[in-house]
């Protein structure tokens, strides 16, 4: 059994595979894997939709600028407004459905890590930036006065990129880290005002969900991992998310599956084990459960 079928996208390959003109020069310039900013109702007009599934090497940011847009990272949807944004960290699971091109407005950018460090600058953006991480809150409202301050941001990052492509690269830096940094100041963590050793296995407990959910399927094994008890891991993720451990593990082994079946051919006895499920029957009734549909039903509905 190969250890994962699932792909992750780098942006060069997610062009190729997703856009209908992937070799245009317009958005993808040479260095586009580092960073690359287009006009929202532009960029989909030249994408193939729907994108049921799909994970990035590099992250994402939409901003609005008016109308809505409607994104699904992870299990949640969101519908995102003027003066609102959304995160798709790197290797966050995301999909888009037929979009409205007449609906919104605003700008899409791609950057990767890699992009914080040069000579001049030296950040660790997942460090910098609650949201750039898969357990931090991907939706962010900026707000009118916040927003005021973003939007001719994008616009200078937009036609520097337009103009010069990455030749000037101190200058995209220079833009990107400070919308990042107006966009830091609208952050809204998850969890609220949670304390912060809640917090901290909170985020823990996601990052370590998403390593190791296709081996480790029970609320104890992160316990374990997190050496705290069981009862204590399900009263803290209860209360900083909302719902409990074994719902957040069950999300996550659906959302991979799903992509197995959208991504390969592999029959669904073999999803199941991929993911860690050699029940063949049990991993039908868990899908069912969360999507209304046999596994079955969810691929031929895909074709």
């Amino acid at each position: 059994m190969q250890t994962d079928k699932i792909k992750t996208y780098t942006p060069t390959v997610f062009h190729k595979d997703f856009f209908s003109s992937p070799n245009n020069s317009e958005y993808f310039k040479t260095g586009h894997e580092f960073f690359f900013i287009a006009r929202e109702e532009n960029l989909i007009r030249q994408m193939k939709l729907p994108i049921l599934s799909a994970r990035m090497t590099s992250h994402a940011l939409m901003y609005i600028t008016s109308g809505v847009a409607e994104m699904k990272i992870g299990s949640a949807t969101y519908k995102i407004h003027e003066d609102e944004c959304w995160v798709v960290p790197a290797g966050k699971i995301f999909s888009i459905g037929n979009v409205d091109v007449e609906s919104a407005t605003g700008f899409i950018c791609g950057f990767s890590n890699d992009i914080g460090i040069s000579e001049r600058f030296k950040l660790d953006l997942q460090k910098e930036y609650e949201f750039l991480n898969v357990w931090g809150n991907h939706y962010i409202a900026l707000g009118k006065q916040i927003s005021s301050y973003v939007k001719p941001l994008f616009e200078r990052l937009f036609n520097e990129y337009s103009n010069n492509g990455l030749s000037r690269i101190d200058i995209i830096q220079s833009y990107l880290f400070t919308v990042l940094s107006e966009i830091n100041q609208a952050y809204q963590p998850l969890s609220g005002s949670f304390k912060r050793q809640a917090l901290l296995i909170s985020n823990k407990f996601k990052e370590l969900l998403f390593a190791n959910i296709k081996t480790k399927h029970f609320v104890s094994d992160y316990a374990s991992l997190l050496n705290v008890s069981p009862n204590h891991l399900n009263k803290v993720i209860k209360e900083v998310t909302g719902q409990s451990p074994s719902k957040h593990i069950e999300e996550a082994l659906i959302m991979e599956a799903k992509i197995l079946l959208y991504q390969t051919n592999l029959p669904v006895s073999e999803v199941a084990s991929e993911i860690g499920i050699f029940d063949q029957s049990y991993f039908t009734r868990l899908f069912k459960k969360h999507e209304k549909q046999t596994p079955l039903q969810f691929r031929k509905m895909i074709e």
